[in-house]
C-alpha cells in the first residue's frame, strides 16, 4: 500500500508539473507576441508646421479642442524590429460621427469615430519593412460636432512589439523638448588655473530651429551661448547661478544674490529661476546661421571669497569683442572649472524639429596667459536621454570638429559617456586682453 500510494504521489506531481511548464511557456509567447504599448498622445504628438496653435490643441491629456480641418498631427515612435504592426486610436467625439484619415509609410486609412467615451479603435494592420521612428499622421475629413475628436493615446502590438519599443511614458514637458546634449572638454593635466575659455560656434543654414539654445561656453557656476527665440528675437545670453539653491530668485538672501558688475549698453540684466537661480544679461541680437561666432569667458577670484564671472562676444559682423556682462558670485573663490558645451531645446512646440551645431577651436588661458588647446570632450545627454524617453541625439565629431546634434526623431543616437578627440589645428585666438572693457 505504501508503495503505491507513493508511485500514484509522484506521477500526479508530474503531470501537475508538466501541465504548469506547459501553461507557463504559453502565457509566456502569448505575453511576448501580444504586448500592446500604449503610446500617450500628450507627451508624443506635434502639429505639422502650426507652432502657434499646439498648446489650444495638444495637452498632457492628449489632442483635444480640435476643430480645425487644416490641423495635421504626427505622433511619434520608435521600433526597433520589423515585421506587422497592428494600430489602434484610444478617442471619442463629442457628439455625432466625424470621420479622420490616419497614414502611415505612405498608407492612408479612413477612420469613423461616434463614440463618446473613449474607446479603442482598429486603424490598420501594417508591415513595417525598416526599424527607426516612426509616425502616425492624422488629419480631419469631416465632423458633425464642432470638434473633430479627442485622442488619448495610440497602441502598437503585433510582431514589432517583440523589440523594443521607445517613446515618452511620463514627463511629457521634458519628452516634448527633446533631448539635450553636451561636450565636456578635459583640460590638459598641466594648466592649474584657468583664468579664460574660448570658444567658437557655427550653425549650419537651416539648424537654426526656434527654441534651440546653442551653449559655448559652460562651466561649473554658469553658461553662455546663443538662443533663437522667436521667428523675430535672437539672444546672446549669460547666466550664473547663486551659490544658493532654489528655484525661485526671490527667496535668495541678500548676502548670497548674484550681483551685476558691469554690462554693455543694450544689455539687459536681472534674475531667473526655474533650473536654478541667478544672475542673467542678454543682448538681442540677429546672428546668422552660417556664420560664425567666437566667446570669450574670464573667471578670476577676488580673494575675499568672491570670484568674478565675465562674458565677451565676437560678432564677424561688428568685428570687435563686446562686453556682454560681468557678475561677482559670492561664497566662491575658483577659477574656471568643468568647462563644458551644450545643445538643448527650450520650446515644446518644436521638438519634432532637428538642430544642429559645430562647437570649434576650444582654447584655455590660465592665469599666467599661457595658451593651451582643447581636443579632447566627452559625449553626454540628459534624463531625457538616460532613460530612453527620446533615441534622437547625437554629437562626437564631424568634419575633424566637435558637433551637437538632438530632436527631430532621426534614427542615429550616439552612446553616452563617449570620449572624442579631434587633431589640433594650432589657431591660438589673438586677443589683446587689456583691450577688453
Amino acid at each position: 500500500m505504501k508503495k503505491s500510494f507513493s508511485n500514484k504521489s509522484l506521477m500526479t506531481s508530474f503531470v501537475i508539473s508538466f501541465l504548469l511548464i506547459c501553461n507557463s511557456n504559453i502565457l509566456g509567447q502569448s505575453n511576448k507576441s501580444n504586448e500592446t504599448f500604449v503610446v500617450p498622445a500628450g507627451g508624443n504628438t506635434w502639429l505639422v508646421d502650426n507652432i502657434s496653435d499646439t498648446i489650444k490643441v495638444i495637452t498632457d491629456n492628449g489632442i483635444t479642442n480640435w476643430a480645425k480641418i487644416e490641423n495635421k498631427f504626427r505622433i511619434y515612435f520608435k521600433l526597433t524590429k520589423v515585421g506587422k504592426l497592428q494600430l489602434s486610436l484610444n478617442a471619442k467625439v463629442y457628439s455625432g460621427e466625424s470621420k479622420i484619415k490616419c497614414s502611415i509609410n505612405g498608407q492612408s486609412y479612413e477612420v469613423k469615430i461616434n463614440n463618446t467615451d473613449f474607446k479603442d479603435i482598429f486603424i490598420c494592420n501594417i508591415d513595417i519593412i525598416q526599424p527607426g521612428y516612426q509616425y502616425i499622421e492624422i488629419e480631419g475629413i469631416e465632423k458633425s460636432d464642432n470638434v473633430f475628436a479627442e485622442i488619448n493615446s495610440v497602441l502598437l502590438s503585433g510582431d514589432v512589439t517583440e523589440g523594443k519599443v521607445y517613446f515618452v511614458h511620463d514627463d511629457f514637458y521634458w519628452g516634448r523638448r527633446g533631448p539635450s546634449v553636451h561636450l565636456s572638454y578635459q583640460i590638459p593635466e598641466e594648466v592649474r588655473e584657468v583664468k579664460w575659455f574660448y570658444n567658437e560656434i557655427k550653425v549650419p543654414e537651416g539648424e537654426d530651429v526656434i527654441g534651440s539654445y546653442f551653449m559655448a561656453n559652460g562651466f561649473a557656476f554658469g553658461y553662455f551661448g546663443i538662443q533663437v527665440n522667436s521667428e523675430t528675437e535672437r539672444r546672446v545670453l549669460f547666466s550664473v547661478w547663486s551659490p544658493y539653491e532654489t528655484q525661485n530668485p526671490d527667496e535668495i538672501p541678500e548676502e548670497y544674490k548674484i550681483e551685476l558688475m558691469d554690462k554693455s549698453d543694450g544689455v539687459y540684466s536681472g534674475e531667473f529661476g526655474s533650473e536654478g537661480s541667478g544672475g542673467q544679461s542678454y543682448l538681442k541680437y540677429n546672428w546668422k546661421a552660417g556664420s560664425v561666432y567666437k566667446f570669450l569667458l574670464k573667471g578670476e577670484p577676488t580673494n575675499n571669497n568672491h570670484t568674478i564671472f565675465t562674458a565677451y562676444f565676437f560678432a564677424p559682423e561688428v568685428g570687435e569683442w563686446k562686453l556682454i556682462a560681468s557678475f561677482n558670485r559670492p561664497f566662491t573663490d575658483s577659477y574656471l572649472t568643468k568647462l563644458y558645451s551644450f545643445l538643448e531645446n527650450f520650446h515644446t512646440e518644436t521638438g519634432n524639429i532637428s538642430r544642429k551645431a559645430f562647437y570649434t577651436n576650444q582654447w584655455v588661458c590660465d592665469s599666467q596667459n599661457n595658451w593651451y588647446e582643447l581636443t579632447k570632450a566627452k559625449f553626454t545627454a540628459d534624463a531625457t536621454a538616460r532613460k530612453d524617453a527620446r533615441m534622437d541625439y547625437t554629437g562626437g565629431i564631424e568634419y575633424g570638429e566637435f558637433f551637437l546634434k538632438n530632436c527631430g526623431f532621426f534614427d542615429e543616437t550616439t552612446k553616452i559617456d563617449s570620449w572624442y578627440s579631434k587633431n589640433p589645428q594650432n589657431n591660438k585666438p589673438n586677443i589683446d586682453f587689456s583691450r577688453l572693457k
